[in-house]
């Protein structure tokens, strides 16, 4: 992407490609104010659920360390045994606490984009600490919306503070004319029952935030129409390299294909606008294969190549035609071709014959006859069959 792309020129939206190379460098949408309330939520759930228990073992260990026997007073040992058995037992209590504050912090990720981990969001980025762009993020619209939120949301929470305590004043000053246990289970649940409702405060803004989130991180990452076409280009490649990597593939096969032509048995032509190389090794039975063809120019060449090299040339065109739309180059021929190459052959043995021993030369077959169908030069059934046949 060009650094010299304005915001102005981005109009498309990111592609595919684009998202999956954000999240690989660790950009995802993501909303503090989301995080904050389930954070938040999930700690007074866990207050709540497990108040009572964690109370009770804390107290015990309270308890258990303020009482000393004289042994433990006196042996270093011993205190420092006591102090590790102690504050294993403390922080195994706060362990569910802590275990559940962990897991919400992890929700927020997946309901916003999914998790993802990269090492690349932790590579160190010198740009990171320049003030000039520190200041620029400052005034920008990003963050004078950070600026509007935390307003926003310090007047929210304040406010609802305020209400809660004028709300609960009187139970409040009510607690200090009751006896200390029970004042403390009632103002336990007084504060968690004020949490809840400045909690669910943040809620609000979580519903704003995480609209505004999702549609800045798709801003950030809109592409403008050339880095949409360069982007395209990569992927696809680009379509003049790829004409020109098909045209060197063509010229590469061609080349291939005419160097296959010396060790032909025979060409078989149309005679001018098709011919066919066919190749057949005894040794390896099969059928015989095809190792050249061409129309036009190309069969012009190849029947060229075929006199040089004293490869047998013979006009047929039905069963040029037939060969050069049926079968493609380093295959063997139809089966239901056996039949009339299997004719071709025996003339070019023949054929080989005379011109190693002499004698009589044998006569080219003239009527070799294809299959129904094969031929896609044959005229059709209601035209004359004497007619110009291309």
């Amino acid at each position: 992407m060009s650094s010299d792309t304005s915001d102005e020129d981005k109009t498309e939206s990111a592609s595919q490609r684009r998202l999956e190379q954000a999240r690989e460098e660790g950009q995802i949408p993501h909303s503090r104010e989301l995080a904050t309330f389930i954070g938040l939520l999930a700690a007074i759930g866990a207050l709540y659920g497990l108040g009572g228990w964690m109370f009770a073992r804390l107290l015990s260990i309270m308890r258990g360390g303020l009482q000393l026997d004289q042994r433990q007073s006196v042996d270093p040992k011993a205190m420092g045994h006591l102090l590790e058995n102690l504050g294993l037992d403390a922080l195994l209590t706060l362990a569910p606490f802590l275990l559940v504050i962990i897991l919400s912090a992890f929700v927020s990720p997946f309901l916003m984009g999914g998790w993802v981990f990269s090492v690349k969001a932790l590579k160190f980025d010198f740009n990171r600490l320049d003030p000039v762009q520190g200041i620029t993020r400052m005034f920008s619209t990003h963050g004078l919306a950070e600026l509007v939120k935390s307003l926003l949301k310090t007047a929210l929470v304040g406010g609802v503070g305020a209400w809660v305590l004028w709300r609960e004043r009187e139970d409040v000053f009510s607690l200090m004319l009751q006896p200390l246990q029970r004042s403390s289970g009632e103002f336990a649940g007084l504060v968690l029952f004020s949490l809840l409702l400045i909690v669910m405060s943040l809620l609000l803004i979580a519903v704003v935030d995480v609209p505004y989130q999702l549609w800045e991180y798709q801003r950030k990452l809109r592409m403008s129409k050339e880095e949409l076409r360069q982007e395209m280009k990569e992927q696809e490649g680009d379509p003049h390299n790829k004409a020109r990597i098909r045209q060197a593939q063509r010229a590469m096969s061609r080349r291939r294909m005419m160097a296959q032509v010396p060790t032909a048995n025979v060409v078989v032509t149309n005679p001018t606008h098709y011919a066919v190389a066919l190749f057949y090794d005894p040794d390896k039975g099969g059928a015989p294969v095809v190792v050249a063809k061409g129309a036009d120019q190309l069969a012009f060449k190849i029947r060229e190549l075929a006199h040089q090299h004293q490869v047998p040339v013979l006009e047929a065109p039905p069963l040029a035609r037939a060969l050069y739309a049926s079968c493609k180059l380093d295959q063997q021929i139809p089966a239901a071709l056996y039949t009339v190459v299997a004719e071709v052959m025996a003339y070019v043995y023949q054929l080989n014959h005379w011109i190693g021993h002499g004698g009589l030369p044998p006569e080219a077959p003239d009527r070799l006859e294809v299959p129904e169908g094969m031929d896609p030069g044959a005229p059709p059934e209601d035209e004359d069959v004497d007619g110009p046949v291309p």
